[in-house]
């Protein structure tokens, strides 16, 4: 998922306490005046700097770590480098289906971490170009700070011992992984996906806590690419956010590529054995005896959190949440005027692509063009293969809804009934089309199938258009297709019950 990958905050490390809290005996130098502050360079930073700049703004935008963030540089672009990686393997393996010999398929690790590796360099000299040649952008390669206000009421914004005072202040912090208090679990050098992208060598027998998004991703991308894999979630079923059907269908999906999955157990302790392998102590569901599951790898995956703690928000008044996140209204003001938030780290959708929206309405607003984030409509992708597509609501969220009164229809066909699927010898997976009743518009898609993370944003656009499902039920689509199957499918509408 995008996902889902988180999009990128300000930096990839953690705020270094040294930096945040400074010395009271510091010499501090004039402080330059900017229209706009920009702390952080994920995927709204750097567009937003840019784009106010070229409006004539002076900005200057902060980054204490690599540039672009999670996205860039933990998260979407190295993980869907590397995925492409597993991919071409498991094709590869899967040749004979096809009517190709190609023998024994190997993995040259070091050369796809190396492809993976070069992609990201790309990716942030990329970056660095676009702001520090942008007229009127100033990069400043700290972490940063708020201090409070100037007494002309500008913001303070600390740099070691630099100021700079902004009439507007944009925050594009993100969020970082989080361990859960598993006891023994910060005694073992539990990896996280920023950690386990940094391995030079492949897990051997790779442990992963966590059946969501991002466990799920990188469980199957790495037990491809030659790791043996156990994802252990605490949950009922992995990616416990789809409908039950759907769940069942990415763990059996996923068990036939060898990946073994527990769903439903308790982890009561982590521990390393004196040969240096990791132990998992778990409880099954019905709470029989306990089992220990070892390996030499372990990848916590369980969630995030805001990279907040330090920022000196309080020395503004900026309201946060009891988990540290900024709460801000639909323009993605918080609760002081001229301070701004955006991506991750105001919990209105935790992926690269909505955060790269809150820059779109924040920069649109800014030129005097309403926008909102206000009523964005669900939309994600986990990038298994085959990928997970989501846009709107679930059949779980839509029967629940039914109780309100409310009336929908739904159309479902299986990927082994769709002609490119068969073709492509693809055919793991299930299309689930939900419609008002009422109004006759789209309230949601699922998709698990070959190119499901492209196919459902043909629903996400008719969902922005309002348009009524007669609109793609009439429209000629291109065969052979996937999306072709549209059509037919909400033909074949039924009322849910």
């Amino acid at each position: 998922m995008v996902l889902p990958h988180a999009e990128g905050r300000g930096g990839v490390r953690r705020r270094p306490r040294r930096v945040l809290e400074g010395r009271a005996d510091r010499t501090v130098s004039p402080p330059t005046l900017v229209d706009a502050a920009v702390i952080g360079t994920g995927q709204a930073g750097p567009s937003l700097a840019t784009g106010l700049a070229s409006r004539g703004l002076s900005v200057a935008i902060f980054e204490g770590g690599a540039l672009g963030g999670s996205c860039v540089n933990v998260g979407c672009t190295p993980t869907k480098t590397l995925r492409k990686t597993a991919r071409v393997a498991h094709l590869a393996r899967r040749a004979a289906d096809f009517g190709v010999q190609v023998g024994d398929v190997r993995v040259d690790l070091p050369a796809a971490l190396a492809r993976m590796r070069g992609v990201v360099t790309r990716s942030r000299s990329g970056l660095e170009s676009l702001l520090t040649g942008t007229p009127g952008v100033s990069l400043v390669r700290d972490w940063a700070r708020l201090e409070g206000r100037a007494p002309d009421g500008r913001f303070v914004v600390r740099a070691r011992d630099a100021q700079w005072h902004a009439a507007r202040v944009y925050l594009n912090v993100g969020t970082a992984p989080s361990l859960p208090p598993i006891p023994g679990l910060r005694d073992v050098a539990a990896l996280t996906n920023d950690s386990l992208l940094a391995l030079n060598e492949l897990p051997a027998e790779l442990v992963v806590i966590g059946g969501s998004y991002i466990g799920l991703e990188l469980g199957q991308l790495y037990a491809r690419l030659g790791s043996r894999v156990t994802i252990l979630e605490a949950g009922p079923a992995v990616a416990s956010r789809e409908d039950a059907d759907v769940s069942a269908r990415i763990t059996a999906m996923l068990e036939a590529e060898g990946l073994h999955i527990v769903a439903g157990v308790k982890i009561l302790t982590v521990s390393r054995d004196a040969d240096g392998r990791v132990a998992v102590t778990l409880r099954r569901p019905d709470g029989t005896a306990d089992e220990r599951v070892t390996g030499t790898h372990l990848l916590v995956a369980t969630g995030r959190r805001p990279c907040t703690d330090g920022l000196g928000l309080d020395t503004v008044a900026v309201a946060i949440d009891a988990q540290g996140y900024v709460p801000v209204n639909g323009a993605l003001e918080t609760s002081v005027a001229g301070v701004f938030a955006l991506g991750d780290v105001n919990r209105r959708g935790a992926f690269t692509h909505t955060s790269y929206q809150d820059y779109e309405i924040v920069l649109a607003n800014h030129n005097g063009t309403p926008r909102t984030a206000d009523g964005r409509i669900t939309t994600y992708a986990m990038y298994t293969d085959p990928p997970l597509g989501r846009i709107g609501m679930s059949e779980t969220e839509a029967r629940r809804a039914l109780a309100d009164g409310r009336h929908f229809l739904q159309t479902t066909i299986e990927m082994a009934a769709v002609s490119r699927a068969k073709e492509e010898g693809e055919t793991t997976g299930v299309i689930k089309l939900l419609v008002d009743g009422d109004t006759h518009r789209f309230a949601g898609i699922t998709m698990l199938g070959i190119g499901a993370d492209e196919v459902v944003q043909v629903i996400a656009a008719m969902m922005a258009a309002d348009a009524p499902y007669e609109v793609l039920r009439d429209f000629l689509p291109v065969h052979p297709t996937i999306t072709e199957f549209f059509p037919t499918m909400l033909g074949r509408l039924k009322p849910l019950s």
